[in-house]
């Protein structure tokens, strides 16, 4: 029996959707705030939510465009093109804006937050942030190899390894922030360097990808 996905269809797209995810963006800064304001336990509930706002989106792109991308080469290089350009200029907003990164005007005085409360609120940070569309709508296609069939189940596995990534990744920057906070808040210039290095990734990242060529 087939499988659903290769393993170098894992390979390739977890590779991606890791730089995608794991670089600061609106998730990855909301869970270090949540973190730094509430602590650990909040701020993990937070990626749970977010992580759920993250799935919500992929099952929609999935239901909604594997059948297209599976008949359609117009429609996927349309897709390539202009998510990779899209990315490209994520990448250059986040750069040109890496002084306005900061972590360090959080309040410091609350640390209750029920767990519903901290949930709801990283879903709707999942579920509307746009790097989110952006992975499932224009990169996710781009590692789907319609000759194999079935485009709509291709697409959910490898949605459902983007969202462990995303579990495991913020959750590991919400911890990481929990035991830092003086660390984080030190100096101005590491907020900088995060906004560097997320947006150099995601330049690159659409480069590579605007290079690509569909799957056979």
């Amino acid at each position: 029996m087939t499988a659903v996905v290769t393993t170098q269809q894992l390979l390739a797209f977890g590779l991606a959707a890791f730089i995608i995810i794991a670089i600061p963006g609106p998730s990855v800064l909301f869970v270090i705030g949540r973190a730094l304001a509430y602590g650990r336990s909040v701020a993990l509930l937070s990626v749970l939510g977010n992580s759920l706002g993250l799935l919500f989106v992929m099952a929609l792109v999935a239901l909604g465009l594997g059948p297209v991308v599976a008949e359609s080469a117009v429609v996927f290089t349309t897709i390539k093109l202009v998510g990779a350009g899209y990315m490209v200029w994520l990448g250059i907003q986040a750069f040109r804006h890496r002084r306005a990164i900061r972590v360090d005007d959080v309040d410091w005085g609350d640390d209750s937050m029920r767990w519903q409360q901290a949930v709801r609120q990283g879903f709707v940070v999942g579920a509307s942030n746009p790097k989110a569309f952006m992975m499932f709508a224009a990169v996710l296609p781009q590692f789907i190899e319609p000759s194999a069939g079935n485009v709509t189940a291709q697409m959910f596995v490898l949605g459902l390894l983007a969202f462990g990534i995303g579990l495991l990744s913020d959750g590991l920057w919400g911890f990481l922030a929990a035991q830092l906070r003086h660390w984080f808040n030190a100096s101005p210039a590491r907020g900088r360097a995060l906004g560097t290095v997320g947006g150099v990734s995601m330049i690159g990242l659409g480069v590579g990808l605007a290079l690509t060529g569909r799957p056979d």
